[in-house]
């Protein structure tokens, strides 16, 4: 083959090369196109399905699960001596967690009995003193009955002999020494009003401190019952309850660790009364309304578990409004940037109790926002449900035995209260019959 046949067959396979290349650039674009048609086609349909027959709905990646945090702090200082529950342990309400050393409490309490059983016997005999005074009364009156009538005696032996040393009968000695005597026994009249006014003056202030009560209920037998039964309490407190059901958290004691009042030891997290809160941006809540249906799912368990729920409340604020430190919008530079408003969604209690849920997940929350006839704002006054912290029954159970305590060291140190009762109305007897008395004689 000569060199111009070559050079034109390699010119020949060059063209057809080309066509090829070309051919295939068209078959390219003919493709993108029609894919481009189609693309606007969907999205096109999609938007007048949206506009005319889709159910309305909001929704947000910007969701996560929340729940209270309940924290276990000791009601008094001591030192713990155990620690009964770990990170990740479910404990129930009342049960014991962490025990301080109670030695403390229990001296306390050990000298709070003493002061309550020395009190009811003060008090008892405080009761017995109005019968002794009493009878002091009585003597006093009787001393003073004698010294007036030997007054009246040597008053009228006085006068008797002013007359007799008038006519000389008796001589001035013997007149003097009777004016003395009557000098004598009007001072002892004089004492023995003094000592009956003293009497009077003890029993009426004796009579102040027992009126209207009786031993048991005297207000210095209360006051030291009161402060064994705050001992009582305080050694019951050495022994820190989980306040509600729930799982350990966070723990931060330790053994042998000094601990103060109020300070945080664990954390206990009732994982059945966890919610979520979405945080939707604020263009997209002019349709929420308080009671709308929401779907949920959680990137722990994916789309094959799905959660539903029911809008609970809309935030009072944006989160950068509550925040740390909130925006400065006032300052020279300023960007303006899309707020987000948390939605409270609670969850289904069955479904929660199948996929249980831990606080800070990540959610996905749909909300169907096409029934709007609920409230934007909440109009409820309170909440239907209140946060309470149920006593447990072994607290109660502690506080019928502090007040069986007490009553029983009352009974044992009370001498007797009928008689100590009767003593007292006999006291306030007497004392009215001597004030009668001492005012006839005056």
């Amino acid at each position: 083959m000569s060199q111009s046949e070559t050079t034109q067959h390699e010119q020949h396979d060059g063209d057809r090369a080309q066509q090829a290349t070309q051919e295939r650039q068209r078959k390219r674009r003919r493709g993108l196109g029609s894919l481009a048609v189609v693309v606007l086609l969907g999205g096109a349909g999609y938007q007048i399905w949206q506009y005319l027959g889709a159910p309305a709905s909001q929704t947000t990646d910007n969701a996560y699960v929340q729940g209270p945090i309940v924290q276990v702090t000791p009601q008094l200082p001591g030192t713990v001596v155990e620690i009964a529950a770990q990170d990740t342990d479910h404990v129930e309400a009342g049960q014991v967690v962490i025990r301080l050393d109670p030695v403390d409490a229990q001296l306390a309490l050990d000298q709070a009995e003493a002061e309550l059983a020395q009190t009811v016997r003060e008090v008892t005999t405080l009761y017995g003193n109005n019968a002794t005074l009493s009878a002091q009364i009585r003597s006093r009156e009787a001393d003073l009955a004698r010294a007036q009538a030997q007054a009246d005696q040597y008053r009228g032996d006085l006068e008797r002999r002013v007359q007799l040393a008038k006519s000389g009968a008796i001589s001035s000695e013997e007149l003097k020494h009777n004016q003395a005597q009557l000098d004598v026994a009007e001072s002892t009249t004089n004492a023995a009003e003094a000592a009956l006014s003293a009497a009077r003056e003890q029993l009426t202030t004796s009579l102040l401190l027992t009126a209207n009560t009786d031993p048991a209920r005297h207000p210095r037998v209360l006051r030291a019952a009161a402060q064994m039964r705050n001992a009582m309490l305080a050694l019951q407190r050495t022994e820190i309850r989980a306040p509600v059901d729930g799982y350990v958290a966070q723990r931060h004691v330790q053994l042998g660790q000094r601990v103060q009042t109020g300070s945080s030891l664990m954390s206990v997290i009732p994982l059945r009364d966890v919610w979520v809160d979405a945080n939707f941006k604020e263009s997209q809540l002019a349709d929420m309304r308080i009671g709308q249906r929401v779907e949920l799912e959680a990137d722990i368990y994916g789309e094959d578990v799905s959660y539903s729920g029911t809008v609970e409340g809309l935030g009072a604020g944006t989160g950068a409004a509550f925040a740390l430190l909130p925006a400065q919008n006032a300052t020279g530079n300023w960007i303006k940037v899309v707020q987000r408003v948390p939605v409270r969604i609670k969850l289904d209690q069955g479904e929660l109790a199948e996929h249980p849920l831990r606080i800070g997940l990540s959610m996905t929350a749909r909300v169907h926002t096409d029934d709007t006839s609920g409230a934007r704002l909440s109009d409820t006054v309170g909440t239907t449900e209140p946060e309470m912290l149920h006593t447990p029954e072994s607290t109660l159970q502690a506080t019928r035995l502090a007040e069986e305590a007490v009553q029983r060291i009352i009974s044992r140190n009370m001498a007797a209260p009928q008689t100590s009762a009767n003593h007292a109305d006999s006291a306030a007897e007497a004392a009215m019959q001597a004030s009668s008395s001492g005012s006839l004689s005056n």
